[in-house]
């Protein structure tokens, strides 16, 4: 299964929260309080996107942390390649000689397409989206219709068949 890591997933709503008061410095302390994150997760998700060029911090008796440019211009892809690294869903998607059985697969140049699609939604999904600040654009919906339809297609199959 694909899947973000939980802090990850906790990094995403420190940034929402951020988004949603750009204009506001925010303590690693009351970020915990807000989002209800153990304090000490807090402060090493700031340190990682600060790293990473997506959080600012100031220092001082009014320092904290605000996001280091508009909430637009920040994609769900940076935000992972921040905590996770570049996404591959195999090896061999994220450079050519990473997998030893490469010069015989069959099946490694559809999985980098596959990579690279996913890589696409990933730009196309920015900070404001996922904060609830900025609305999708319409043609998710007919994407999201178009996924219902073909998850619904799929036979079911018996756990051990």
């Amino acid at each position: 299964m694909v899947r973000i890591s939980r802090l990850t997933d906790y990094a995403t709503v420190l940034l929402a929260v951020l988004a949603t008061q750009p204009e506001r410095v925010q303590t690693a302390a009351a970020l915990a309080e807000q989002t209800h994150i153990a304090a000490p997760t807090v402060s090493k998700l700031l340190k990682q996107l600060q790293r990473a060029a997506l959080v600012s911090s100031t220092r001082g008796l009014h320092g904290g942390y605000q996001l280091a440019r508009p909430a637009t211009q920040i994609s769900a892809a940076a935000i992972l390649d921040a905590l996770e690294g570049p996404m591959a869903l195999t090896d061999c998607s994220v450079a050519r000689g990473q997998c030893e059985i490469e010069h015989s697969c069959r099946v490694g140049h559809v999985w980098q397409r596959l990579n690279l699609a996913i890589r696409r939604s990933l730009v196309d999904v920015s900070l404001a989206q996922l904060a609830g600040i900025d609305p999708f654009p319409r043609r998710l919906a007919a994407l999201e219709r178009d996924l219902k339809v073909a998850v619904s297609s799929i036979p079911l199959r018996a756990p051990n068949a």
